[in-house]
């Protein structure tokens, strides 16, 4: 399931032009008839896409002449939330403090979920070195998402007849989930943020597409026959969805 279109690019560049504080990408495209300019707002990234004859050195001044438009843009966007001591993340669409314990005796490298604090917000304590615990932080959300998803993916596969040949979670921007032609499901991990009717609703969208490869009549009564409040999620996700991204960024 994609969250956005975007034409794949025959050849990619990347650069950052200072006055921005931005990544740039520039792309040539064989589609592409004149120079366009987007933001990413997943990646948070200026994106210049030129046609295949148009020399590469262009896009500066190109980025230049529209430099107020890209600024406003870029302002916009929400403030990235990288995974720091004492920020607040989402879990399972519920406001989590992040606590870098620093405790190594006997916790090197576990994560736990501890009740509400003084401010009311639950905690999620990361043991081990400080240096290390974003990571960390980030291996156990994928974990926590495969397991989630594992769970929806069998209960929507036996609610339509079918099975996933594997699941897999990624660091994706550009879609929520896929379905391969071989029954491979992938996921973003970032749904373990979402509340769990999103992940639900992504897991059976993409189960559907075990039977149905399109987006069809047939595939969106597949979909909410095994989930019937469809449109609820699809409606969060065009709200709030790339909001997801912000988190360890």
């Amino acid at each position: 399931m994609r969250q956005s279109r975007k034409a794949a690019p025959s050849s990619l560049a990347h650069s950052v032009i200072a006055s921005i504080g931005a990544p740039v990408e520039v792309r040539r495209h064989p589609a592409a008839r004149r120079m366009t300019l987007r933001i990413s707002r997943t990646r948070r990234a200026v994106i210049v896409t030129l046609p295949m004859q148009c020399d590469i050195g262009e896009a500066t001044p190109f980025i230049n002449r529209h430099l107020d438009w890209v600024r406003e843009r870029l302002g916009c966007l929400p403030e990235p939330a990288p995974f720091l001591d004492a920020c607040v993340i989402p879990l399972r669409g519920v406001p989590h403090r992040l606590s870098f314990s620093g405790r190594v005796d006997g916790a090197m490298g576990s994560v736990e979920v501890r009740p509400a604090g003084a401010d009311g917000c639950a905690i999620v304590e990361v043991a081990g070195r400080v240096e290390q615990a974003p990571r960390r932080l980030f291996n156990w959300l994928n974990e926590e998402a495969l397991r989630d998803l594992d769970g929806r993916v069998l209960w929507h596969a036996r609610n339509l007849g079918v099975k996933a040949k594997r699941i897999a979670v990624r660091d994706q921007t550009s879609r929520w989930g896929s379905c391969s032609t071989t029954g491979a499901l992938s996921f973003s991990w970032r749904l373990v943020l979402a509340p769990p009717l999103i992940l639900d609703y992504v897991a059976a969208h993409e189960v559907a597409h075990l039977k149905e490869m399109n987006h069809g009549p047939q595939f969106w009564a597949l979909v909410r026959k095994t989930f019937p409040r469809m449109d609820e999620a699809k409606g969060w996700l065009q709200l709030y969805g790339t909001d997801l991204h912000r988190y360890g960024a």
